[in-house]
Parts: structure tokens; C-alpha cells; sequence
């Protein structure tokens, strides 16, 4: 089993907590990350765009001329697209881009990126992480005692106080347990995570 170093939040090195090799420490499945990302970002697409086609556009329901002897151009009607007005050729339609990926590639994927994490030296183990009171000011003096610079802090449940913390530092973001995915643990570089939240992800991926 892989043994990573325990911190405060001064921190200081207090301890070592051992990680399950069959969560942190697995074969990394570059496809299925892959999948995972594109499913997560396709996921926020909203799909609403809508523009008319000629069909759609009103009026327009005669011909503007007659078909022969005016010197113009024969026209059928006045929302061709060429007109100005007209419908849109091939308008995009509203549309679901959503992207299926099973649960247990999900679970792999999310394996994959963990085990790369702590093979990179970039998973940090926090003892606790708890504040009186929300202050930008202490979350950002524990991320510069860990050496970290761009970070995403995983708790096991929510914790408003820490979410409000870290709210106005631009490069960290805070995601409960049940919340975190492949492309926010891909996007920061280093995942800092309590003692406790280990123990359930260990619980949850087993």
C-alpha cells in the first residue's frame, strides 16, 4: 500500500496514512479520462441554440413577382435565405449533447486520475481543515504552508465555512466528496484532501 505524509494546516508533517492500491495506486486509463472529461464538459452545454428556417420564418407566402418578364431573378418567396429576413440554411435546432459514460468507467477514470495524482506527488493529506469563521485570509495561509499554488480541497461533506474561504482565491476551488469529477481534479494541479475524506473515498471506490 502507498504511504503519503499527513499535514496540518501550519503545515507540518504529522503523521502518514496509508492508501489503498486498488483506488491511488492503479494503472492509468488515458481513454477513459478522456471520456470522462468530454461527458463532463459536453454536460454544461446547454443545447437551446434555435435560429428559423424558411419554414419557420413568417410571411413570405406568396411569390414577390411573377415567374417571367420582370428582367429579376425568379423568386418564390420573400424569407428565402438569400433575402434579407429570410430563414437561416440549416439553423441549428435545439439539441442534447450529452455524452454517456457507465458508472463503472466514471469509477475508473476517476482511479486513474487519483493514482496519477499521487504518483506525481501532487495528493496532499490534511489532518483537518476547519475555520472559526469564513476568511480568505487563513485559507490562503494554509495553501502557502502546503506549497501549493493551484488547488482543489476536497471535504467529505460541505462545509460552508471552507467554501466561503476559498471563494475569492482564483486558483482553488472546494468540492465535497460526493461533488468532485474528473475534469476539476485534472484542472488543479495539486488535490488537497482531509484525513477523513481519504477514508471515504476508500469507502465509496472500493
Amino acid at each position: 500500500m502507498a504511504s503519503v505524509s499527513v499535514f496540518n494546516m501550519e503545515g507540518a508533517k504529522v503523521g502518514t496514512i496509508e492508501l489503498s492500491d486498488s483506488i491511488f495506486a492503479v494503472p492509468v486509463n488515458e481513454h477513459l479520462v478522456h471520456q470522462a472529461v468530454v461527458a463532463q464538459l459536453a454536460a454544461k452545454r446547454q443545447g437551446t441554440q434555435k435560429a428559423k428556417t424558411r419554414g419557420e420564418v413568417s410571411g413570405g407566402g406568396r411569390k414577390p413577382w411573377r415567374q417571367k418578364g420582370t428582367g429579376h431573378a425568379r423568386q418564390g418567396s420573400i424569407r428565402a435565405p438569400q433575402w434579407k429576413g429570410g430563414g437561416v440554411v440549416f439553423a441549428p435546432t435545439p439539441r442534447d449533447y450529452s455524452v454517456k459514460v457507465n458508472k463503472k468507467e466514471k469509477l475508473a477514470a476517476m482511479k486513474s486520475v487519483l493514482s496519477a495524482k499521487v504518483a506525481e506527488e501532487k495528493f496532499i493529506v490534511l489532518d483537518e481543515l476547519k475555520f472559526e469563521a469564513p476568511k480568505t485570509k487563513e485559507m490562503k495561509a494554509v495553501l502557502d504552508n502546503l506549497k501549493v499554488s493551484k488547488a482543489i480541497v476536497v471535504t467529505k461533506e460541505k462545509d460552508d465555512v471552507v467554501v466561503k474561504s476559498a471563494a475569492n482565491l482564483p486558483n482553488a476551488m472546494t468540492a465535497a466528496l460526493n461533488t468532485i469529477n474528473v475534469y476539476d481534479m485534472l484542472k488543479y494541479d495539486t488535490v488537497v484532501v482531509t484525513k477523513e475524506a481519504v477514508e471515504a473515498i476508500e469507502e465509496v471506490y472500493a
